[in-house]
């Protein structure tokens, strides 16, 4: 990043317009990677339709969130470098904002459940998150970051809630439509809504496609949200897409509404059966997740050319034994 960006980088207030989302990837080019986008003509007879699967995977990180995270932090960088960062995550913005942080010096305060994945915490520790455990509610998680924001000074960047990291997320959407801007669908993960209202607006701006978000049966407050035009939160979510338990944002709901097309609700087996396809298909290694877009291009009564997000790669490998 050169002087006069630092200067003319300001915190949105508002949804990212595309000039925001053009600005955001000039702004983290020189920080992430421009993943790789897969084919398989075998994936392709099996969901009826011409696949494009963009490798958010192989990001830093092991996932999209680097991008939003490293948006957010350069924007505030002068304002927060001693002080540092804090969030709270499950696991893969936790990580992506250790990263990020680190990128510049600063330190980052992650606060995460105690349930949160083995691996994830130990992507945290690794990238120089400083974590702080927590009880597994989204209430716990909100007062444990608030105490420790007022103890340490930090600055708060929620993982999903804040227009100056949808804004990097929909980086990878415009990466995509950039390569391929003739998609016809994009079919793009759902939790808490970062990465399709950033795509949503990528889309709007830069491309023509219907947008689909995914999301697990046993966490489908977004799908209860969008059909009813209220904002529902998650109450027990049991799924094994872990990133995607989270409840839909404030900011990110009415860009959703606006711009997303529809929202398709995916089974435990589903999910579960689109991750060996992924693997055995294109030998991708993903987490469950990003499996939920291999499902609904499986399942959604749709023929052209689809753009699929794979969200992250982030699990615990140790669960594989070889022999």
């Amino acid at each position: 990043m050169n002087i006069s960006d630092r200067m003319t980088a300001h915190s949105l207030q508002k949804a990212p317009t595309g000039k925001d989302i053009m600005d955001a990837q000039s702004r983290i080019a020189s920080f992430i990677h421009k993943t790789p986008v897969f084919t398989s003509k075998a994936f392709d007879a099996m969901s009826n339709k011409s696949c494009l699967l963009k490798g958010e995977h192989l990001q830093k990180t092991g996932a999209f969130k680097a991008r939003g995270a490293m948006n957010a932090v350069l924007i505030h960088r002068d304002s927060a470098q001693v002080s540092g960062f804090i969030t709270h995550s499950s696991g893969n913005h936790g990580a992506a904002l250790s990263w990020a942080a680190e990128q510049i010096g600063a330190p980052a305060y992650i606060v995460m459940p105690s349930n949160a994945p083995q691996a994830k915490i130990d992507a945290v520790k690794e990238y120089g998150g400083l974590i702080t455990f927590c009880d597994p509610t989204l209430e716990a998680r909100e007062l444990t970051a608030a105490e420790l924001q007022r103890s340490t000074g930090a600055l708060f960047i929620h993982p999903y809630d804040n227009y100056d990291v949808i804004a990097g997320q929909a980086t990878a959407t415009l990466e995509l439509l950039q390569e391929h801007p003739d998609l016809d669908w994009l079919f793009i993960p759902v939790g808490g809504g970062g990465l399709l209202a950033g795509a949503s607006l990528a889309n709007y701006y830069f491309g023509k496609a219907k947008v689909v978000g995914c999301e697990p049966s046993n966490a489908d407050d977004a799908y209860k949200s969008f059909i009813s035009k209220t904002r529902i939160s998650v109450k027990t979510p049991n799924t094994i897409a872990d990133g995607l338990r989270t409840s839909l944002g404030v900011r990110n709901f009415p860009i959703i509404l606006d711009h997303v097309n529809e929202i398709i609700l995916l089974s435990e087996e589903e999910l579960e059966n689109a991750w060996h396809i992924c693997l055995s298909r294109t030998k991708q290694f993903i987490e469950p997740s990003a499996a939920s877009g291999i499902a609904a291009a499986l399942k959604h009564q749709s023929t052209g050319k689809a753009g699929i997000i794979l969200c992250g790669g982030n699990m615990n490998t140790s669960q594989f034994a070889l022999r």
